[in-house]
């Protein structure tokens, strides 16, 4: 596996520890899913309320992302994910204990700020470390390990709430936050150099913001990526409706989606794991989208004449979740690879505006779409349109390359 000739030494767990840090977001979004009609009776609030903790959390989340990565170009990569995971387990207790939805919201918010580390910095360190075909392998198999996360969190949190109430979610996650402090403190090296570090200069960090952010190309791989993910976010905000209204599920019994979704993630990773160096990354892509647009397809025939019903409602999700997770990888590394100097600052931008969608999602596009599965179906057609539409004119403006290793 190709790395970088000037970074440190590194434990082959690393892959794993920067999959750990990115199933945080996860974990704090989908595990207390199951728990909201037993939320809205210990909080006393409305259905939307609680809907909007989600909300809540999703904005500072994308706020704080826009800083997470250029604060670990200039104090390095190990101290920002030291001080988020310690953060993030005290704000869980906060949450955990608190006794009205005002309350919950704040703890939410600062939840937010703390998990949005885990995803960028962990980018940032898989380009700091590996380069090529190597990082996309590396990319690919951390998602892969990160699918794992989607999949057991409402699950468990279903379980948890089953046995032992709302509260013990939370808990939970700060104990979840605590293992990987832990785990990031013994086995995580710092990848910056300091000589490859950039100083919080106003003037700097604003002018290099800029040249981001108004980069059409960047601009338009980020929101390629953002969009194909919101579409699939759009059923995760939606799954307590969706499960437990149109599908007439138990608390218990999330496994119908967070299985086939992470499952059809872990499958597209591991393709594009598979297709790196044989095949180039603009195909790859272009196979991914072509398989979220048959997914689409089928969704949207299926609901246009009959009612949610198992499994039928489910399997164009499965599928979808193959096509997207199959071009993720070379969409984010299109990215990060715009601005090589900047890669904490092209992955805190790339997080902030997949973050920003999400909220979007969860705060508007979910509460107008939840009401009938065929409107779902529709919403999540209209975005991965928009994904394909961001990605075509990248490849307009790009020429891309396979990548090339060096050793």
């Amino acid at each position: 596996m190709s790395m970088r000739e000037d970074t440190p030494l590194v434990p082959r767990s690393l892959p794993f520890l920067i999959a750990a840090l990115s199933m945080i977001g996860p974990f704090a979004i989908d595990t207390y899913l199951p728990s909201f009609r037993e939320m809205e009776t210990s909080l006393r609030a409305t259905p939307l309320q609680v809907q909007q903790s989600l909300t809540a959390y999703l904005i500072p989340f994308a706020l704080m992302s826009f800083w997470h990565g250029s604060i670990s170009d200039a104090l390095g990569r190990r101290r920002v994910v030291l001080v988020a995971l310690a953060m993030l387990a005290i704000t869980s207790i906060g949450c955990a204990l608190s006794s009205n939805i005002y309350t919950l919201w704040f703890f939410r918010a600062l939840q937010g700020i703390a998990s949005g580390a885990g995803i960028v910095v962990g980018r940032a360190v898989v380009r700091d470390v590996y380069e090529g075909h190597s990082a996309q392998r590396v990319m690919a198999n951390v998602t892969m390990i990160f699918t794992v996360a989607p999949a057991i969190a409402p699950v468990l949190g279903g379980w948890l709430h089953e046995w032992f109430g709302w509260r013990s979610v939370f808990y939970f996650l700060a104990l979840f936050s605590l293992g990987i402090l832990i785990w990031s403190a013994a086995g995580l090296p710092e990848t910056l150099h300091p000589e490859r570090r950039h100083p919080l200069n106003p003037r700097f960090l604003f002018e290099s913001y800029v040249r981001t952010l108004t980069s059409s190309r960047f601009l338009a791989v980020a929101f390629a990526a953002a969009f194909n993910f919101a579409a699939i976010f759009l059923y995760i905000a939606s799954a307590p409706v969706f499960l437990m209204r149109h599908l007439q599920l138990h608390e218990t019994q999330f496994y119908w989606l967070f299985i086939p979704l992470p499952t059809g993630t872990l499958l597209g990773a591991a393709l594009s794991s598979r297709l790196a160096g044989r095949v180039t990354a603009k195909r790859t892509v272009l196979l991914g989208y072509a398989g979220m647009m048959f997914a689409v397809l089928i969704n949207l025939g299926f609901h246009s004449t009959r009612d949610a019903q198992l499994p039928w409602s489910v399997v164009p999700l499965f599928v979808y979740t193959i096509g997207m997770s199959l071009a993720m990888p070379s969409l984010v590394l299109f990215g990060l690879d715009i601005f090589p100097a900047q890669k904490g600052l092209a992955a805190s931008c790339q997080a902030f505006l997949m973050t920003g969608i999400n909220a979007l999602t969860a705060g508007l596009f979910s509460p107008l779409a939840n009401t009938s599965p065929l409107r779902l179906a529709l919403v999540s057609g209209i975005l991965t349109s928009a994904g394909l539409l961001c990605a075509l004119f990248f490849f307009s403006k790009s020429t891309i390359h396979p990548p090339v290793d060096r050793s």
